[in-house]
């Protein structure tokens, strides 16, 4: 492992900078971006060493391999905590597009999915609650297994610490219904101060008992669930369906209705984890007819 490769490796896998996993799979994009910038002729003799230059080379290289933008987004979420960690990150441009990486189309049909009674009950008590949470709060699967209800209940609100979201961003879900609460008092009853994980299993291990029953249930698209939560809190909050339920589009709303718009996406985004208006393009659909979001 040579000086750079070092330096990446305490960055990434000290303490704070999110959850495990998010550590663990931010330390191998790292890695193989440390053997990628060898390869292209760049010796950088520690992290604190990366320039502009290295950067340009990293994605010119991406884009002549054929990488498609969701992964380039990727790679470039890594290098931006690389540059954030070093305190240079004036060395990456804020936007991506100021590198020639195009936005994603974000929405592709309407993902959003609920999971019937009747299929909900073949799955045991811990990983039922699990689906229900994602789709009560809006949870990723990671974050509904990690969820600890003693400490996230906020009375209005669930708190959700930084070390079960992805990325590290801890944020809140306000509880807004009687199915939120009542939900929250039975994982409370079966979790107590703990989590849904069951004591003695590994987060690793119990994600994919989880992964493997729901899919034996039927269920193919567990993160269907946060386009379901999107949805029916974008319906709350304005009062019509959203694009991808065949909603209006902005260009069809009178300018009252696309404040709301804007408001509600937004606020729907900082549910979600996300704080970005170009996101709710994939859950909510395109508020722009026939392109991607504005």
């Amino acid at each position: 492992m040579d000086a750079l490769a070092y330096d990446l490796k305490s960055l990434t896998l000290g303490i704070g900078g999110g959850s495990h996993t998010t550590r663990r799979q931010r330390h191998r994009g790292l890695q193989l971006i440390a053997r990628e910038l060898r390869d292209l002729g760049y010796v950088l003799p520690s992290a604190r060493s990366l320039k502009p230059k290295h950067v340009e080379g990293l994605v010119a290289s991406w884009k002549a391999a054929g990488l498609t933008a969701g992964t380039l987004k990727n790679r470039m979420g890594w290098i931006r905590f690389w540059a954030t960690s070093i305190r240079k990150t004036s060395v990456v441009p804020k936007e991506n597009t100021d590198l020639g990486i195009e936005r994603r189309t974000h929405f592709k049909g309407n993902k959003a999915r609920t999971t019937s009674s009747a299929v909900m009950d073949q799955l045991p008590e811990r990983i039922r609650l699990a689906v229900r949470l994602q789709m009560a709060f809006g949870l990723r699967l990671e974050e509904s297994l990690k969820f600890r209800p003693a400490d996230a209940d906020q009375g209005d609100a669930i708190a959700l610490a930084a070390s079960w979201c992805k990325g590290g961003r801890a944020r809140s879900v306000p509880l807004t219904h009687a199915r939120q609460r009542a939900l929250l008092e039975e994982v409370k009853r079966v979790c107590g101060t703990g989590s849904l994980i069951p004591e003695g299993r590994s987060y690793i291990d119990f994600r994919k008992d989880v992964e493997r029953t729901t899919w034996g249930a039927g269920i193919r698209n567990l993160h269907g669930h946060r386009h379901w939560y999107a949805q029916w809190r974008y319906r709350t909050l304005t009062g019509w369906n959203s694009p991808a339920e065949g909603g209006k589009t902005y260009e069809a709303m009178t300018q009252a209705e696309r404040a709301t718009d804007y408001r509600v996406r937004m606020e729907i985004s900082r549910e979600l984890g996300h704080n970005r208006l170009e996101v709710t393009d994939v859950y909510l659909g395109r508020r722009y007819a026939g392109r991607g979001g504005r």
